[in-house]
């Protein structure tokens, strides 16, 4: 062992620490292209490549049904790799996900399309989307935790956040690779092989990801636990989860709900709405989400050096308020046409809600959870509060259809998640430093004291 064990709460040292923090994003980042680039060829380019004999919207609908699909089977892997990662060790699960991620991703980028193979091209898509949302169940809590467990306990929402930056710099590199394709070609290069390079460039991030991960120690709670193994009762981590943290496993699946489905409608559902209800050219909705994920990187950081001054639970309270308030202009402001206001419109959706909840979120809900079942816990709460996530842009389709092509009930059910989550953010026990309280990580969760000199 290169470094030398410390105690969880001082973590480790400054080279160690960023080269944990590296392999965590490099992941992320991995899981958080192959995640976009599906939504976005869902919205773009999948409905008449697998679904051509639909009627438009319904070929939509089908192609969003595909992108949602890969999300069923999320919470098996949450639930396979975090009995693994819980039980084995982090490391080597998150090599396994990433594995698996980054080899059905660059494979969909060879499949043959319907017009070569009929009915099963979209039953392949669908197949190797499976396949990737498996992959994709065990890799988020697995990331979060090789740098939360091994971070100092006063840094861990800043160092936490920083594998969360992957996301905004996932839909970046998607919507920015698809809109270079969509500038050097023209609609039938784009159509007929322009869409498959997205997908094929995931093997250079597979490559690189595995290399860091492979150099990558296991997290310092992780083998403080082993150390201590052998005193104690073996039992399943997901028995155990439900055993002791029932409460907590309900309120952080709630909690994450107005994230993730916020953050569906308004990048994949997004896209498509503007290219296609709105009837403007889909430059302008890319470039929205370049903006806005330029925006919500830098936001990421800042977001959890807040939260290890005011707690967790304030600034995801205020990412989900937000979402509540903003549900309906967020349409509103589309509504104008405009190319300034939309992008100002989906950058503030963007970076205020959804970033603003997904940078403390993993520092919030590691703390909701004993070592022995973090993993599981983290993966499952996830993964399940994903089904409907990844089912946004499906639900919103059709409800744009069933308004006749307006958005109010999109923009309602995006408004009663947010509430959903709003109230079971509150009820989460604060644990606000300013509040004279300092949370720390154990093995039964959350741990609630007041220091020496404060009582």
């Amino acid at each position: 062992m290169s470094e030398r064990l410390r105690e969880p709460s001082k973590g480790l040292s400054g080279k160690a620490m960023r080269r944990v923090v590296i392999g965590s994003f490099a992941g992320a980042l991995l899981e958080w292209y192959d995640f976009f680039i599906f939504g976005t060829a869902a919205g773009l380019v999948f409905a008449p490549l697998f679904f051509p004999d639909s009627d438009p919207l319904i070929g939509l609908i089908a192609s969003f049904a595909t992108f949602g699909v890969g999300f069923l089977s999320r919470p098996l892997g949450g639930i396979v790799f975090g009995h693994f990662g819980d039980k084995v060790g982090r490391k080597i699960t998150l090599i396994w996900t990433l594995g698996i991620i980054g080899t059905s991703t660059f494979l969909i980028g060879f499949l043959p399309v319907y017009k070569d193979i009929g009915i099963w091209a979209p039953l392949l898509l669908m197949l190797l989307r499976l396949i990737q949302g498996f992959g994709l169940g065990g890799e988020y809590g697995g990331a979060a935790l090789m740098t939360i467990e091994s971070a100092p306990e006063e840094k861990r929402g800043f160092l936490g956040s920083l594998p969360q930056m992957a996301a905004s710099v996932g839909i970046m590199l998607a919507t920015g690779v698809f809109t270079l394709c969509d500038y050097f070609l023209t609609q039938e290069q784009f159509l007929s092989w322009g869409w498959r390079i997205p997908f094929w460039l995931s093997a250079v991030m597979l490559i690189v990801g595995m290399f860091i991960r492979l150099h990558t120690e296991e997290t310092l709670d992780f083998r403080k636990r082993q150390q201590s193994k052998s005193q104690e009762k073996a039992s399943l981590p997901l028995i155990e989860l439900f055993r002791k943290h029932p409460r907590n496993i309900l309120l952080a699946t709630g909690a994450r709900l107005a994230e993730s489905v916020s953050s569906n409608i308004i990048n994949a559902f997004g896209i498509v709405y503007i290219s296609s209800q709105l009837a403007l050219s889909r430059d302008i909705p890319l470039t929205g989400m370049l903006i806005a994920s330029v925006v919500g990187t830098l936001c990421c950081p800042l977001m959890g050096w807040l939260s290890d001054r005011f707690g967790q639970r304030l600034i995801y309270l205020i990412g989900a308020g937000f979402c509540v308030l903003f549900a309906f202009p967020f349409f509103m402001l589309l509504g104008t046409k405009s190319t300034l206001i939309i992008w100002c419109s989906m950058t503030l959706g963007y970076s205020l809600g959804p970033t603003m909840m997904f940078a403390v979120q993993p520092t919030m809900f590691a703390r909701m959870f004993g070592t022995s079942v973090r993993y599981t816990g983290l993966s499952f709460a996830y993964q399940l509060s994903a089904i409907l996530g990844g089912l946004s842009p499906l639900i919103a389709s059709s409800l744009l259809a069933l308004g006749d092509g307006k958005p109010g009930y999109v923009a309602s059910f995006l408004l009663v998640i947010s509430v959903l989550s709003f109230t079971c953010t509150w009820l989460i026990k604060p644990q606000h430093l300013n509040e004279n309280v300092v949370s720390t990580f154990t093995d039964s969760g959350f741990d609630t004291r007041k220091q020496p000199h404060e009582r």
